[in-house]
């Protein structure tokens, strides 16, 4: 069909307040707005300014009251356990009152901050609606985090309570999470008033007298009992959830995302870009620690009625790379989310597709991915091979849904292989130079939204407007600064070409390749460092770290830069795939000291290599691709 994307872009450009006032129309309001959009609130303005709400009820509530309580709201498919569930909207709902009596029981109320540690399981989608429905301000802590960063996010979070698992289950092993858990409260100078701890049969966690909770027990009990919670109002403006996201100086940033508009913004989204109806399967396989989980496996599929997969694998290895085939046909998904990473892994393992003829496809329409850029050469072999529309778009931890996309319930685009497509509704894009001037079409600038950013966007960061501000807002007045470089062709199609700063993008999570060099920097043999991201055809980027040692130390470079490998799995854990440490005699850097991260990269990836007029010594350069020569790389 002809989209309908100019026009419907057009009408919110020509009235950004009534187009959102409409959107909100599909939300259940317990007092209506005074403000669609309040200007004078917060950092830049704030969303329905004195409306009331509770997405738990939205989420669940209402859907039961309106005919759907039979209906799917979450499907759990583990092949690594071999476990599978179905919940209904109604069994759903009173698991997370169950839950939620729980957390009431030990004094978890509105405003309060509750840290979810969990595997992918369902317990963990009802932790975080629990929360909402109490009102109380969840941050969910992706389990593969070591017990340093955990500790990070409790002092900074300050929880009453943290809600658990015993373990999670990779391939191949357990991995328990008491142990980590633990550590982060020893750690951490903030503790927690409670833990409650759900325990698998994989690995049971040893409790602690006064502090810790068996969850699972807790909620047998209140489900017995038919305990339910009234969902708590909450102001629009109050936030829903704080999600850490990797800081440039290692210190996480606490990305805040309000109720009202995150709602509105979640719900548009799943019709207007997804395509996605009412009672319809959708499975976005990601993790419930990132963005992509908490808006489109739990928040999105529920406020729209739809169906969730929760999903407890892996694209290859569990048990084949046609895993992703058999939960399509066998949930009838309609529609798949995912990082181009995963393709990748699928793609290497079945490079001729042949294990997609195994499964019955026909209900699946599209393939959406995002999460890191996705490459011609894998956008092209999804396609040929499923022969359903796959559209790459671009969002980020900070918007909470797409900046830009091109819009499946809208009516597709043109697809332009490399670029996301076109700015949704809410966003107007621009490309700047560092001056902040606009920059022609065609030209590699800045990426920038213009302010004020839409609904479901950050207010601001957790108890850190100065960070907030010094982050997003200063360094280009009257816009948010994306922190990506990209080109904006003549259409109007955008194509983000790299980050802007040294964070790092490894199968689609963000990772601040600072907080790995603070970790190098540990080592006593090490007396300085850098850690820059090189092309992965895997994983989109790899770590690779840099050492120049200490003068007098004579142990084999081998040994020291095993060591660097392990410490860094200790200290930020197996999510930062750090493999690759490399011991070099000094560092390139600018006559005032700047380490050269960006020509040190140009030179990993093979690309040309732009050497800067302040470079204190070219030939530094030389020896960078050696080394890297050595391992495979620059070549």
């Amino acid at each position: 069909m002809a989209s309908r994307y100019h026009e419907v872009y057009e009408g919110w450009k020509r009235d950004p307040d009534g187009f959102w006032a409409e959107a909100a129309g599909e939300i259940d309001w317990i007092k209506p707005w005074d403000k669609v959009f309040d200007e004078t609130l917060g950092d830049y303005g704030q969303w329905f300014a004195g409306a009331e709400c509770n997405t738990c009820y939205n989420c669940l509530d209402r859907h039961v009251e309106r005919g759907r309580p039979g209906q799917p709201a979450i499907i759990y498919d583990s092949p690594i356990t071999g476990a599978k569930a179905v919940y209904s909207y109604e069994e759903t709902l009173e698991r997370v009152n169950a839950m939620a009596a729980v957390l009431s029981d030990q004094g978890v109320a509105k405003g309060d901050r509750v840290i979810i540690y969990m595997p992918m399981i369902p317990e963990a989608v009802m932790a975080m609606l629990a929360c909402a429905r109490l009102g109380a301000v969840h941050s969910v802590v992706f389990g593969g985090f070591a017990a340093n960063e955990l500790a990070t996010r409790i002092d900074d979070a300050k929880p009453t309570a943290i809600i658990a698992a015993s373990c999670g289950i990779e391939p191949g092993r357990v991995v328990t999470y008491k142990p980590l858990l633990d550590e982060a409260i020893d750690m951490s100078v903030h503790k927690p008033s409670n833990c409650f701890v759900l325990q698998r049969e994989q690995s049971k966690a040893v409790l602690t007298d006064g502090r810790d909770h068996d969850l699972g027990v807790l909620m047998d009990e209140a489900l017995a009992e038919g305990r339910t919670v009234s969902c708590v109002p909450v102001k629009a403006t109050d936030p829903l959830y704080i999600l850490y996201t990797s800081g440039t100086t290692g210190q996480p940033k606490g990305v805040v995302r309000d109720n009202g508009g995150h709602m509105v913004a979640l719900k548009w989204s799943m019709t207007n870009i997804y395509g996605i109806e009412p009672g319809e399967v959708f499975w976005a396989a990601s993790d419930v620690g990132w963005v992509v989980g908490h808006s489109y496996i739990v928040y999105a599929p529920l406020l729209q009625g739809a169906t969730t997969i929760v999903f407890e694998g892996k694209p290859v290895g569990t048990p084949d790379a046609g895993v992703f085939w058999r939960v399509i046909s066998e949930h009838n998904v309609a529609s798949l989310f995912t990082a181009p990473t995963a393709f990748r892994a699928i793609k290497k393992e079945d490079p001729r597709g042949e294990l997609i003829g195994d499964y019955d496809l026909a209900g699946f329409r599209s393939l959406f991915l995002a999460g890191e850029r996705a490459d011609p050469d894998t956008l092209q072999w999804a396609e040929d091979q499923l022969g359903v529309p796959v559209i790459d778009h671009w969002w980020q931890t900070e918007t909470g849904w797409t900046i830009v996309g091109n819009p499946l319930g809208l009516g597709l685009l043109p697809i332009k292989h490399g670029s996301p497509t076109v700015p949704m509704p809410g966003y107007d894009v621009q490309v700047l130079d560092d001056a902040g001037h606009p920059v022609p079409a065609g030209t590699l600038g800045n990426v920038v939204v213009k302010l004020p950013l839409p609904p479901g966007c950050l207010p601001t960061l957790w108890q850190a407007p100065e960070r907030f501000h010094k982050a997003y807002l200063d360094e280009f007045p009257g816009y948010y600064k994306t922190a990506d470089a990209g080109v904006m062709d003549e259409d109007g199609y955008l194509f983000i070409m790299a980050r802007t700063d040294d964070i790092i993008n490894v199968a689609g999570h963000r990772l601040s390749t600072g907080a790995m060099e603070e970790v190098l920097a540990s080592h006593p043999d090490v007396a300085e460092c850098a850690v820059i991201g090189v092309v992965d055809t895997l994983k989109g980027q790899a770590p690779c770290g840099f050492a120049v040692l200490k003068a007098g130390v004579n142990r084999p470079h081998e040994e020291i830069e095993a060591e660097l490998v392990k410490l860094v799995r200790q200290k930020i854990g197996p999510v930062a795939a750090f493999k690759l440490a490399i011991t070099v005699e000094r560092l390139p850097k600018t006559r005032s000291g700047k380490i050269l991260r960006a020509t040190m990269r140009q030179i990993a990836d093979g690309t040309d290599v732009r050497v800067p007029a302040t470079i204190d010594d070219p030939a530094i350069l030389v020896e960078i691709e050696e080394a890297l020569k050595a391992r495979g790389l620059a070549v």
